[in-house]
């Protein structure tokens, strides 16, 4: 077993996200003792976001592209070519203001690309990273799990699904920000998901 983890906390250290993620890899360890893992903080190493420049790139034929051009493809095809090389994601993704961070947002931007990791079809869209099992990792200071004001997980569900990662796990730890109890209590109901997740 291959593990991608995925900080995408702007905070390079003491994220409850990324304790979070943290612990789900140091779970799938445990379950696989053989597993390697990879980590990508996108905190220290930023994705550029998806500019004019960017969508120029990526519009240019291969062969008619200048250095620089060639130069920001490649970096997408990296992280396409680290997505497709493991066997389970996993993604620490904090709250802020009721969205995902832009550390993530850019990092979808570059592994969905049409072609390579969706297609279009008569049928519609089709994913193309199969066979893939992904664990999102949630941390947030309030409590918005069901509720409407909960705009990550669908749009995280969107994506991934869009991509073909539909065996998807999602554990979440909330209320960190309401107080010690509301903390404890939030980081044991992250273990309990956690658990189900692994059953």
């Amino acid at each position: 077993m291959k593990i991608l983890q995925i900080n995408a906390s702007a905070r390079t250290e003491g994220a409850n996200s990324t304790r979070v993620a943290n612990r789900v890899t140091e779970r799938l360890l445990a379950q696989n003792p053989g597993a390697s893992v990879t980590v990508r903080d996108l905190a220290v190493t930023p994705h550029p976001v998806l500019d004019g420049a960017a969508l120029g790139a990526l519009f240019t034929p291969a062969e008619q592209r200048t250095p620089e051009q060639a130069a920001r493809v490649a970096m997408d095809d990296a992280l396409i070519a680290e997505v497709q090389a493991h066997d389970v994601i996993v993604l620490g993704v904090p709250m802020y203001n009721f969205g995902v961070p832009v550390q993530l947002k850019s990092w979808f931007d570059a592994i969905a690309r049409s072609g390579v990791t969706f297609r279009y079809t008569a049928n519609g869209p089709e994913g193309l990273i199969n066979g893939k099992k992904v664990f999102v990792a949630f941390a947030r200071g309030g409590i918005y799990r069901g509720t409407p004001a909960d705009s990550q997980t669908p749009y995280v569900q969107t994506i991934l699904g869009f991509l073909g990662m539909t065996d998807v796990k999602f554990i979440f730890a909330e209320g960190l920000n309401m107080g010690p109890e509301a903390v404890e209590k939030g980081f044991a109901q992250a273990e309990a998901d956690l658990n189900a997740a692994l059953a």
